[in-house]
This record gives structure tokens, C-alpha cells and sequence, in this order.
């Protein structure tokens, strides 16, 4: 971690330690829990199942190399 980014989180730190307004308060909390939601929560059936099946087949040994991949779906990188 750069040491721009320690300062900055060191400075969040001690602003949150000194702060009382309660509406920030809660607004921060409820940002937190957003943030920390299990995004497989927050996808579709269908994302999950396309997961689980790549999962399956990563499984079973039915794998494309990286450069495959790439070949395929260079047009969109």
C-alpha cells in the first residue's frame, strides 16, 4: 500500500473516531453493508448456474487454454 493511501485511511480513521453526526453515522454504516453483500446474492439464476456449470466442467477436466480464450475473445479485449 503507497503511503498516500495510509495517510489518507489513517485520516478517515481519525475523522471517524471524532465524528457525532448520527445521519453520517448511520450513512456509513449502510454504505459498509452494501459493500461487504455476498455478491453470489446479487446475481442471477441464471449467472449462478452458468458459474456452477463452468465449475462442472472445470471439474471434469473440460478446460480451454488462456491462449484459446484469448483467440476467442479478442475482439472484446
Amino acid at each position: 500500500m503507497d503511503t498516500q493511501i495510509l495517510h489518507d485511511k489513517l485520516d478517515l480513521i481519525q475523522w471517524l473516531t471524532s465524528l457525532e453526526d448520527e445521519s453520517i453515522i448511520e450513512k456509513l454504516i449502510k454504505f459498509r453493508k452494501q459493500e461487504t453483500k455476498d455478491w453470489w446474492n446479487e446475481i442471477s439464476e441464471a449467472e449462478k448456474k452458468s458459474i456452477e456449470l463452468g465449475l462442472k466442467d472445470a471439474e471434469n477436466g473440460k478446460l480451454k487454454s488462456h491462449s484459446d480464450a484469448r483467440k476467442l475473445y479478442d475482439k472484446w479485449l
